[in-house]
């Protein structure tokens, strides 16, 4: 559970006067969604990993640049992480002999989470496994998206920001957000349909379409 505004803000101010735990409780709120965030745009687990731990080590250095109220640092560290990332991926498209395919394909095994977050627990043991099968497909188109399209499916789609904080966290207007992930879902849905599956998800979709 996240933790109440005024504990945050006085954690996030004793963090950026230097004190080293404070700040570590700033980490084990938000690594896990940065991590998530970077393995889904690195698409593995090792990648992610280094990910983070650079954008963790770039906002400790920069917290005391950071000027907002506490509720804007999950935008903040997220805009960091995604930087991050974005600097792997064009260090990858400078190595000729890596695939440019492979950049930022996740592979949905990996990442037990994407399972959790479709999943009801109510479900029983078959029903689960159809829901981590559905979470696959999921993962496997939105990895066909353009770069800026899939980053924003991510950020609203599958982290569950506001369209106000993935438009800080890419640095965009409000309304680019809105036009990408319009985008966005009707490339999913055509995706999810021409593989004559997951007519639900792509419902879903078309329902969340602003």
């Amino acid at each position: 559970m996240a933790p109440e505004a005024g504990t945050l803000e006085i954690t996030l101010r004793a963090a950026q006067r230097g004190d080293v735990a404070a700040f570590n409780l700033l980490v084990l709120e938000y690594q896990r969604q940065l991590f998530n965030v970077c393995y889904r745009t690195l698409g593995n687990v090792e990648d992610a990993a280094d990910a983070t731990q650079d954008a963790l080590l770039s906002a400790f250095r920069g917290l005391k640049t950071f000027n907002g109220p506490a509720t804007g640092l999950r935008a903040w560290m997220l805009r960091i992480a995604v930087n991050t990332c974005y600097d792997q991926l064009r260090r990858r498209q400078r190595r000729p002999s890596e695939s440019l395919d492979a950049l930022g394909t996740a592979d949905p095994d990996q990442d037990s989470s994407a399972a959790e977050r479709v999943a009801d627990p109510s479900l029983g043991p078959e029903q689960h496994s159809l829901s981590a099968e559905t979470a696959r497909h999921i993962q496997e188109a939105i990895d066909h998206l353009p770069y800026d399209q899939r980053l924003t499916v991510i950020l609203c789609d599958v982290q569950g920001l506001s369209y106000d904080e993935a438009a800080q966290v890419m640095s965009i207007e409000l309304g680019t957000v809105k036009s990408r992930l319009s985008r966005a879902r009707a490339q999913l849905r055509d995706l999810l349909a021409a593989k004559g599956e997951l007519p639900a998800s792509a419902q879903r979709l078309q329902e969340r379409n602003p």
